[in-house]
């Protein structure tokens, strides 16, 4: 990694012991679309990927610019690839959250999901991950998220996933950046509960094969049973639990993230949930400064 090694201290002292939460800002192409129409901006308002991608980009830098939007409240924000290929006021988005928001930059690196098997979903092959971290690295990311999905209590399915997670994690390590592993559990899976018991042993038992100097950190759909992932955030090799909002409501997935106490949220359609193209900026400050101080408090 080329960043400062006292600034990469600082980030990581933020992740591990900040009080706040991580905010997701990286619906890549498929989940663009959905984003954007939920925030008012209809397909008819791009005529091509590049317009869209631009649509979504002024979306992220409202976001970015709030005044709610601070390092008391956010500790880090995981970028798409185009984010963090963009700029914000000329400046390139990595730099300008940790210069001018104190906020911890992260990237989302995969590239999307596979087909179901054994009732989940592992990611798609990245054969150009090594030359992405790279250019991370010099852009001043600090770490990276991945996504894979859980939709059945499958033994199997479950450890394809964990087992692919740490795989591509390892390699992430070994370039400099802290990975965010993310096998989400479908909050619409008959077998909720126990695909979460499954997939905690699978992720101690890939924990436990770690070198003790390889660290990560987790993202996980909110359990069942709270307080369920309290053992993987104690764990020496993980620097922190993250809950994601999986599609719960944000006043849901506030209440649940509440009642696990060794988790912080890393919401992205929680984060955005009423937020409006054509509001004012007052409007707009207001909305989503509610949606951040509820989701901060919930994450305490």
């Amino acid at each position: 990694m080329t960043q400062d090694l006292s600034i990469q201290q600082q980030q990581f002292d933020r992740i591990a012991n900040g009080q706040g939460f991580i905010a997701a800002l990286d619906q890549s192409g498929g989940s663009t679309p959905k984003a954007l129409a939920l925030y008012g901006v209809t397909s008819d308002a791009f005529s091509n990927d590049d317009e869209m991608f631009g649509e979504i980009h002024k979306m992220r830098t409202r976001i970015i610019q709030a005044p709610d939007f601070n390092s008391q409240k956010i500790l880090g924000a995981i970028l798409f690839e185009k984010t963090m290929d963009g700029q914000i006021d000329g400046t390139p988005v990595a730099s300008y959250l940790w210069d001018q928001c104190g906020v911890v930059p992260f990237l989302k690196v995969d590239k999307g999901l596979a087909d179901e098997a054994n009732g989940a979903q592992v990611m798609k092959p990245m054969p150009d991950l090594d030359a992405l971290l790279a250019r991370a690295g010099e852009a001043g990311i600090f770490g990276t998220k991945m996504r894979s999905v859980i939709k059945t209590a499958n033994t199997d399915g479950v450890r394809d996933v964990v087992a692919q997670q740490f795989e591509v994690g390892k390699q992430i390590a070994a370039a400099g950046l802290l990975p965010i592993i993310e096998p989400e559990v479908d909050i619409h899976s008959d077998t909720k509960g126990e695909a979460e018991i499954l997939l905690k042993a699978e992720l101690l038992k890939q924990l436990n094969a770690l070198p003790a100097d390889t660290k990560v950190a987790l993202k996980l759909t909110l359990p069942n049973v709270s307080g369920l992932y309290d053992e993987l955030a104690d764990h020496d090799n993980v620097v922190r639990v993250v809950a994601l909002s999986g599609g719960y409501s944000t006043d849901q997935a506030c209440a649940l993230l509440s009642q696990n106490a060794k988790m912080i949220a890393s919401f992205s359609r929680a984060l955005t949930e009423g937020l409006n193209v054509s509001m004012s900026d007052d409007e707009y400050n207001t909305a989503l400064g509610s949606n951040i101080g509820k989701i901060c408090q919930a994450s305490l």
